[in-house]
C-alpha cells in the first residue's frame, strides 16, 4: 500500500513539473502522519520533488521547539552530583539534513548560517546571563546527548536524483521519536547559495490506545497517579492471595 502511495506521489510530481517552472522547486511526502501505535520501533517516510532547472537540493527536519537543560557533573564530598547548569529555550525536539552533495562543497558558510544546516549552525539561546562561550560549551555537550538518543541525526543523509529534475530521498524516525508537529524545508541551490524553497508540515503523532492513555496522564496526572498506585496495591494483594493459608 506504501509503496503504492509511493508511486502516484512520485507521478503525481512529475505532472507538477512544469508547476515547477513558477515555484523552482515543489516536494511532497508520503506520507503526512508518523503514527506512533503500541510496539513503534521508528518510521520512513518518502519525499518526493522536481525542479526546474539544475541545482543542487537541501532538506532540513526539525521538531517542534522545546526548553532544554544540560548539566556538568561535578564531584562534591567525593560524590558525583550535577554541579552547574545551562538552559537553552528552543532546542528542536529532532533535528536531521538530507543533502544531494555535501553541504560545504554547495553552500557558502553564510548560508549554512542564515538557514541552520546543521546541527552546530542551530544557534540555541541560552538563558540570560550565560557567557558565550559557556553557552557554546553546553550547547556542543547538548547536540551530542541528542545524538547519542538518535533525535539528532549524526551524519548527513542522502538525496538522490532520478535524471535531472527529479530528486528523491528517505526520511527516518526512530522508535524515541517526539511527538508534535514538524517542519520539513526543501532548499533549492545554485552558485553556493540558497535560490528557492518550500516547507511542507509532517505530524507524528501517537494513535489508539497509547494515545488515550497519554491524553488521560497528560490532563489528569493526580487521577493517573491514584489509580497507577491502586492498580499496584490491589495486584500485590492478588498475588499474596494463594500463600495467606501456607
Amino acid at each position: 500500500m506504501r509503496r503504492a502511495l509511493a508511486v502516484i506521489v512520485f507521478c503525481g510530481i512529475a505532472l507538477l513539473c512544469g508547476a515547477a517552472r513558477a515555484e523552482e522547486v515543489v516536494a511532497d511526502l508520503s506520507s503526512h502522519l508518523v503514527a506512533i501505535t503500541a510496539g513503534f520501533t521508528g518510521a520512513s517516510v518518502v519525499l518526493f520533488g522536481a525542479t526546474d532547472a539544475l541545482g543542487d537540493i537541501v532538506v532540513v527536519v526539525r521538531g517542534p521547539d522545546r526548553e532544554m537543560t544540560v548539566w556538568r557533573k561535578g564531584k562534591v564530598a567525593g560524590i558525583w552530583v550535577n554541579a552547574e547548569s545551562v538552559t537553552f529555550g528552543n532546542v528542536p525536539s529532532f533535528y536531521a539534513v538530507a543533502a544531494s552533495r555535501p553541504i560545504d562543497s554547495i553552500l557558502t558558510p553564510a548560508a549554512t548560517a542564515l538557514y541552520r544546516i546543521g546541527a552546530d549552525r542551530l544557534k540555541l539561546e541560552a538563558a540570560p546571563g550565560v557567557t558565550p562561550e559557556r553557552a557554546q560549551r553546553f550547547a556542543q555537550a547538548l547536540v551530542d546527548e541528542q545524538q547519542r538518543a538518535g533525535v539528532f541525526a549524526a551524519q548527513v543523509g542522502k538525496i538522490s536524483f532520478l535524471g535531472e529534475r527529479l530528486f528523491r530521498t528517505t526520511l527516518t524516525f526512530p522508535g524515541n521519536v517526539p511527538t508534535g508537529t514538524y517542519l520539513v524545508q526543501v532548499l533549492l541551490v545554485r552558485d553556493r547559495d540558497v535560490v528557492s524553497g518550500q516547507t511542507t508540515p509532517l505530524v507524528v503523532s501517537k494513535v489508539g490506545m497509547d494515545a488515550a492513555v497519554s491524553d488521560f496522564a497528560t490532563r489528569r496526572a493526580a487521577v493517573y497517579g491514584a489509580i497507577a498506585v491502586l492498580t499496584a496495591v490491589v495486584a500485590g494483594w492478588l498475588a499474596a492471595l494463594p500463600f495467606r493459608g501456607v
